[in-house]
């Protein structure tokens, strides 16, 4: 891995492209910091998979010997749609069932989700490993299936995920401790527990990506250093509504992307998300002359023609007060505000893995907004209706007759 060397203020804290350089004030700090590191952190996330290979291999591969094994990927929340992105290139690469369940929706309905007479492989991505939701899921599958192995994705070695799993069912992965986010809204956390997450079910060929990680982080750099500026200005604006829109593995990248500004405005800006195709069914109603509209374009080409009709027909219709398109290959022929285009590599990365930066918009978005609504980005629910680990659930016995105990 090469050497890569990070801009830095003087002080020692990193900055996130010219705008940021002055916002270093309270409330505001953690998250800045957070987003700006996030390329260089991708970096480390790769070399402590590399160190890990043979233990995860070997893991891996135990696991997907079992016959009939069923993959599920689960979180809550931001954690939650990490397995939306993964679910993809986790069925690609083991060629194994594999879905996205959040854990949410596994502590009321396990077994109307899962089989619990089928081995089941439960990959749990969490922050902070202490949602109640996250334990939770954990021993109700532990209680129900007949097989089951755990696979724990987590940034805190000290959480529950990471102290209270034990056995040669589990394997846990600890990601680099600056990925563990001090703000409330996850945003490194999420790219690197989605980083790690693509690599684990790509163990075999990790060395041949190297270069595809070298180019992500690339990509990172260019979304922070040249568009913040652009971001900043775009948050003046006058909107109250975002969409997201987002194809196949990016679909689950524009669920995050929604979630982030509508957590660091406190709600003030509502935000909706969905496919290309599925936003012409009823959803693009919401469109007014407050909103944006954010593409996270597919490099893959054949799914590009169906994004690029949809381009076309907003702009006919004119739609929305401001567009804006992210996409590692150009087209010309799309209209819209702002286009931006990452630097040309010698090959298009993995749509997977182009997942884990096209999230940066949306961050910054988020951010910036935040401050020109007079929040603060660190923790912006004035009214404390959210939190960095969610508080007041309370987890009852398991029961599948639906009689709580």
């Amino acid at each position: 891995m090469k050497d890569t060397k990070s801009q830095n203020n003087g002080s020692g804290t990193k900055t996130l492209g010219q705008p940021l350089e002055k916002l270093r004030f309270k409330n505001a700090q953690y998250t800045a910091k957070e987003i700006a590191d996030q390329p260089e952190l991708w970096l480390k996330t790769y070399s402590k998979i590399k160190e890990e290979k043979d233990h995860i291999q070997s893991f891996m591969s135990e696991v997907l010997d079992v016959e009939n094994i069923q993959i599920v990927l689960t979180g809550a929340g931001t954690s939650a749609f990490i397995g939306e992105v993964l679910q993809i290139p986790f069925q690609e690469q083991t060629k194994r069932p594999s879905r996205a369940l959040a854990t949410t929706d596994l502590v009321t309905h396990f077994e109307k989700f899962i089989q619990p007479d089928r081995p089941l492989l439960l990959i749990s991505f969490a922050r902070s490993g202490n949602s109640p939701e996250s334990m939770a899921t954990v021993k109700i599958a532990n209680q129900l299936c007949e097989t089951v192995y755990h696979l724990t994705i987590t940034c805190n070695a000290s959480g529950s995920l990471a102290t209270e799993l034990e056995g040669d069912n589990v394997l846990k992965f600890l990601l680099p401790p600056e990925t563990e986010d001090k703000s409330l809204a996850m945003t490194s956390s999420f790219t690197n527990m989605l980083l790690a997450g693509y690599l684990i079910a790509h163990i075999s060929k990790l060395e041949a990506l190297e270069s595809s990680i070298e180019a992500l982080a690339d990509y990172g750099r260019f979304i922070l250093d040249k568009y913040a500026s652009k971001f900043q200005e775009i948050s003046q604006m006058d909107f109250n509504r975002i969409v997201f829109l987002g194809s196949g593995p990016l679909l689950g990248v524009a669920n995050e992307s929604h979630l982030k500004v509508q957590e660091l405005t406190d709600g003030k800006v509502v935000a909706k998300y969905d496919s290309f195709l599925g936003f012409r069914h009823g959803p693009k109603a919401v469109i007014d002359e407050k909103t944006l509209l954010v593409y996270l374009f597919s490099n893959n080409q054949y799914v590009h023609t169906y994004e690029s009709d949809l381009v076309h027909d907003i702009v006919e219709g004119d739609y929305g007060k401001y567009t804006i398109g992210v996409m590692e290959n150009g087209d010309d022929k799309m209209e819209m505000d702002l286009r931006i285009e990452l630097p040309e590599k010698d090959h298009n990365l993995d749509e997977n893995l182009l997942a884990v930066c096209l999230v940066l918009p949306a961050q910054m978005l988020g951010f910036f907004k935040s401050l020109q609504l007079g929040l603060s980005p660190d923790n912006p629910s004035v009214n404390g209706a959210i939190s960095r680990v969610v508080q007041g659930v309370k987890i009852y016995p398991y029961n599948k007759d639906g009689i709580p105990s």
